[in-house]
């Protein structure tokens, strides 16, 4: 099983967009991989978490599910959370929304799984490294994400398929 975890602050707009976004791309792309052998509940753990605990137990934001809803995603059931100690044990990848978050994540990871931490967005085509928080900006910030986040998830699921041929 491989098992991911996407982490943003607040677990309220990247992260879960992100954790939407992979899951949907993911599924859409299962049935003509090499992973179509597999049932895609038993091959993989897709979470996301915020470094913060502002809001936990809370629903992805609204405007992060609207957003995600016009382009086929469903949200609506994630809820926040934040980073434990246990997650870097358990997932084979944590990848950060952002440079400030992959900071918070190295300064609270023990060192045996420092190489499981990395930016979303080194999986993507295109030169942006950070998905920016949407949070305070407009309604156009919110596709924009949408955009970083199905480069990067089309090129992970690449990534994942290319590892599993070796």
């Amino acid at each position: 099983m491989i098992k991911i975890l996407f982490v943003c602050l607040g677990n309220i707009c990247r992260s879960p967009t992100a954790q939407g976004v992979f899951e949907g791309r993911l599924a859409a792309r299962f049935d003509s991989s090499i992973f179509e052998t597999v049932n895609l509940n038993d091959a993989f753990l897709i979470d996301s978490a915020g470094t913060a605990a502002w809001h936990i137990g809370k629903q992805a934001d609204t405007r992060s599910q609207l957003a995600a809803k016009e382009r086929g995603y469903d949200l609506s059931n994630l809820h926040a959370r934040q980073v434990s100690d246990k997650d870097f044990a358990k997932f084979d990848y944590i990848l950060a929304m952002d440079k400030a978050n992959l900071e918070s994540l190295q300064e609270s990871c023990p060192r045996a799984y420092l190489n499981k931490l990395a930016l979303f967005l080194d999986f993507a085509e295109g030169s942006e490294q950070e998905v920016p928080d949407p949070y305070y900006g407009g309604g156009s910030g919110f596709n924009q994400v949408l955009d970083l986040i199905e480069s990067a998830s089309d090129g992970l699921i690449a990534h994942l398929i290319k590892k599993s041929k070796r």
